[in-house]
């Protein structure tokens, strides 16, 4: 062995023609991969190409039908699946903070205990019994790691996880995966559900993660971002492509280029062999035994080739033109419950507009969306409708689609039909265009999963005419081929469209303005696309910058620094207050931190309905705990400046 081989790490983990199939069908066969220490994988494929599976036989939560995973010695593997099995009583910050393992157990009775110090005294003793065993296991690093992860995540701390949706739920636990530090960490679609700034926070946190790193993802800026090779699960099969996306689409459209040519030649040789068998009797006296071996061969090379999987096939009709202006709106105003999401909004949409609404989850979008549909009323202002407008509206939440109804059913009301560019087409063939055989097209729509009932809810909305095309999310669990299929269809679309969505390149290369949520119901109109809108918030604020948790803590030190702050007569502090001015900081921290997560979820679509009395807790703790910190941060500076 070479002293480069000596110095060369070992792999993480190799995969071995891994084989996997459920029933007659094979996801992959002879699968091959071996990852690297401070690799970071982007798997892509399509839906249902077997992804996700393939995550789960790396963690070892589904065992191979043939083939061998090594996995060096001792390797801490976590994967972030797509499903959310999350339920219970537990809250949020202990199940982040579990990610920690054993140590998990101290810092999530530290957080609880901090938050209650105020209000037991008593606590105190126990409170600097926890500080003194986080000191002696490094638990404060830990500590506030998962306090960055659950801020970052915007997740409500002190929640019971069972109160959560779905979404928040898959929230927390990627927040768990991302504090445990494996050497191997899996993330199954880790964008979803999140918004462009947790986004890219996750980018830069993933950039810095000194493991390996294996995720599938449909947002190719987060790809490109992350990614420092590229696998491809393609019928059966994984193919390494070093180097970033875009590469990948060259090389991947020569190599199916070369594919053509060869299954070309391979079926012109096979249909003239079989000609020659099918000759008389002088052929068969003169064949020989190798030819016909041969030919064997062939036939079984062929049999064995998988076609290349259908691909959507999306179609429009765009309908009548709609008159000049389609909606207009004059100083609307939407609050709930006090809070107020929408104000004085004022914007008029012409025939023609490509507007993208851009902001945090909960900042008001989809709300703005419905009051433009008049499915939501506004509390003052007035907002009209334009003459011969026919609206296709892609719901986010899905609401359209009744589970117990079969997916043909749920296209165009039951009608056995469809009517595309004045073309009659049977529901089934239709659906076919949406990769929909027979048989998953007479089954109901509660067994389709997060991408299939995406496909579904597509073929349902280019069923009818339009000339508004309405789409809240409508890249979720799209693989990123159908997602770049649907954004040259938007792309060609004659008519108005309204999008909300999270990924940036799907916004870039269809809208031509951008409505943002800037807090406090506030929205303002930028020219252009997402980077459009990054580059005008920017010159507009040059010296702002996001708070951050402590920020309050921090503008206090800053103002007891200050040079030319006037001295005092100091007190020496007695041992009581000694105690207290070591619990105050992170007093400090944690009620910023619930102040931080409470108005996350004041923030968020589904919080109003939540019952009348867990929003009247909400929003007035809110206030409580803003006055609590306050006098805190007061309490804090008076006793710094007397030690």
């Amino acid at each position: 062995m070479s002293g480069r081989d000596l110095l060369e790490p070992l792999p993480l983990l190799t995969l071995d023609n891994l084989a996997l199939a459920f029933g007659h069908l094979p996801l992959f066969e002879h699968a091959s991969l071996q990852i690297d220490p401070g690799e970071r994988i982007a798997l892509i494929g399509r839906n249902g190409s077997g992804k996700s599976t393939l995550l789960k036989a790396i963690s070892g939560d589904v065992p191979p039908d043939g083939g061998s995973i090594w996995r060096a010695p001792g390797l801490r593997v976590s994967r972030l699946d797509q499903d959310v099995p999350l339920t219970g009583d537990r809250l949020v910050f202990d199940e982040v903070a579990s990610g920690l393992g054993e140590l998990g157990d101290l810092v999530a009775e530290y957080h609880r205990v901090a938050g209650h110090v105020a209000e037991d005294p008593g606590a105190l003793e126990r409170l600097g019994d926890l500080q003194h065993a986080l000191e002696e296991r490094d638990g404060w690093r830990l500590e506030q790691k998962v306090e960055l992860v659950i801020s970052r995540l915007a997740l409500p701390a002190d929640r019971p996880v069972g109160e959560l949706s779905g979404g928040w739920r898959r929230r927390a636990l990627l927040g768990k995966a991302l504090v445990s530090a494996p050497d191997l960490l899996l993330l199954d679609e880790p964008t979803n559900h999140l918004d462009i700034d947790a986004i890219r926070w996750l980018e830069e946190y993933l950039t810095g993660f000194t493991g390996a790193l294996l995720f599938v993802t449909h947002d190719r800026a987060f790809l490109n971002t992350l990614a420092t090779r590229i696998v491809e699960l393609d019928r059966g099969t994984l193919t390494s492509w070093p180097g970033s996306y875009p590469r990948y689409l060259d090389k991947k459209a020569a190599a199916i280029e070369n594919e053509a040519r060869d299954l070309a030649r391979l079926d012109k040789k096979l249909a003239q062999e079989e000609a020659w068998l099918r000759q008389g009797v002088k052929a068969r006296r003169t064949r020989n035994e190798g030819r016909v071996k041969d030919l064997m061969e062939l036939r079984a090379r062929r049999a064995a080739y998988r076609e290349e999987g259908g691909t959507v096939r999306l179609a429009m009709d765009a309908g009548e033109s709609s008159g000049k202006m389609v909606f207009e709106a004059k100083h609307v105003n939407k609050a709930f419950e006090g809070r107020t999401v929408i104000r004085d909004f004022t914007q008029r949409i012409l025939r023609g507009d490509r507007i993208g609404l851009i902001g945090p989850n909960g900042s008001g979008k989809s709300t703005l969306l419905r009051l433009l549909l008049s499915e939501m009323q506004p509390d003052s202002g007035t907002i009209r409708h334009g003459a011969r407008l026919q609206v296709a509206y892609f719901d986010q939440q899905r609401e359209q689609l009744d589970p117990e109804a079969t997916v043909a059913d749920s296209v165009n009301d039951g009608n056995t039909t469809v009517v595309v560019n004045g073309e009659s087409r049977h529901i089934i063939g239709y659906l076919a265009d949406f990769l929909f055989p027979r048989e998953r097209a007479v089954s109901p729509v509660k067994l389709l999963s997060g991408g299939e009932r995406n496909r579904l809810m597509l073929a349902r909305l280019f069923a009818k005419p339009a000339n508004v095309l309405v789409l809240d999310e409508p890249t979720n669990d799209l693989d990123i081929e159908t997602l770049e299929l649907l954004e040259e269809l938007i792309g060609g679309f004659d008519g108005t469209v309204l999008l909300v969505s999270h990924d940036r390149v799907f916004l870039d290369h269809i809208v031509t303005s951008t409505l943002a949520f800037e807090g406090d119901g506030k929205v303002t109109e930028y020219v252009g696309g997402w980077e459009d809108y990054q580059r005008q918030s920017r010159s507009q604020l040059p010296n702002s910058k996001s708070q951050t948790p402590n920020s309050k803590l921090q503008t206090a030190n800053a103002r007891l620094q200050t040079p030319d702050a006037k001295p005092q007569n100091r007190k020496k502090l007695s041992f009581k207050e000694q105690r207290e001015l070591e619990t105050l900081p992170p007093r400090i921290e944690a009620l910023e931190g619930e102040v931080a997560r409470l108005r996350g979820e004041a923030d968020t679509a589904d919080f109003y309905t939540a019952g009348a009395d867990r929003i009247r807790f909400v929003l007035s703790r809110i206030d409580e705990a803003s006055a609590e910190l306050e006098t805190a941060i007061a309490r804090w500076m008076e006793l710094e400046e007397r030690s």
